[in-house]
């Protein structure tokens, strides 16, 4: 990727946005725009600072980030954001994601893995840290914590199943045709048909309804 990605760090705490600038600094392609130590900060300042992607803590004071993610949604700001916390309660995650958030790491990320979430935001996927997919899939809240309308359609076949896991990995259609010898259009198709099935509206969905469900597990990211 050449272009360089513009990056809002939000959280409350001024050596964590200060840490995390430091080391997003270390990378070419990424470009920390602004910071913000709490979810009203943010959206003051999420589209004046023309970021790519928000990084957001969740527990800070006045709004948190579910609250920011919920008046994003609201507002129609199409900033995606990755969640980067301590907290890896597998209803927070849903929590978050049912919110809006397009991806959920732990601040144990190397920076490799922090800058590859980032740009796979921004390349529209889907970011779920493995330790997360695995308490993900086997965690005891139901598939109730979803939105109506969330019930399995027709069983998912070997072929929609590869793609599925690939998809929670974070990869884009482009590399699943890769890594699946298939055209990028029959990726596509596969990715349509597992939306449908899974009564999802977009990738994020898909996957964490699969990982509620148990279709996919800890080796999918």
């Amino acid at each position: 990727m050449t272009d360089t990605v513009r990056v809002l760090i939000v959280d409350d705490q001024n050596l964590v946005r200060q840490g995390i600038r430091g080391l997003l600094e270390l990378s070419s392609s990424v470009t920390v725009v602004g910071e913000a130590a709490d979810g009203d900060e943010a959206l003051a300042m999420v589209e004046s600072c023309a970021a790519d992607v928000m990084l957001l803590d969740l527990r800070m004071p006045r709004r948190d980030g579910i609250s920011t993610l919920e008046e994003m949604s609201r507002r129609g700001i199409d900033v995606p954001a990755l969640v980067l916390t301590t907290f890896d309660d597998a209803e927070l995650v849903l929590g978050a994601m049912r919110a809006g958030a397009r991806g959920y790491l732990l601040k144990d990320v190397t920076l490799d893995e922090l800058v590859q979430g980032i740009h796979a935001l921004v390349a529209g996927n889907t970011v779920l840290q493995p330790a997360l997919t695995a308490r993900l899939s086997t965690s005891s809240l139901s598939s109730s914590s979803f939105d109506s309308g969330a019930a399995v359609g027709a069983a998912l076949t070997t072929r929609e199943t590869d793609v599925l896991r690939l998809v929670a990995g974070g990869y884009s259609n482009r590399e699943i045709a890769e890594m699946l010898h298939l055209a990028e259009g029959t990726v596509k198709n596969y990715v349509s048909n597992l939306l449908v099935k899974l009564g999802a509206r977009d990738r994020t969905q898909a996957v964490l309804r699969a990982l509620q469900r148990g279709l996919i597990g800890e080796g999918s990211a």
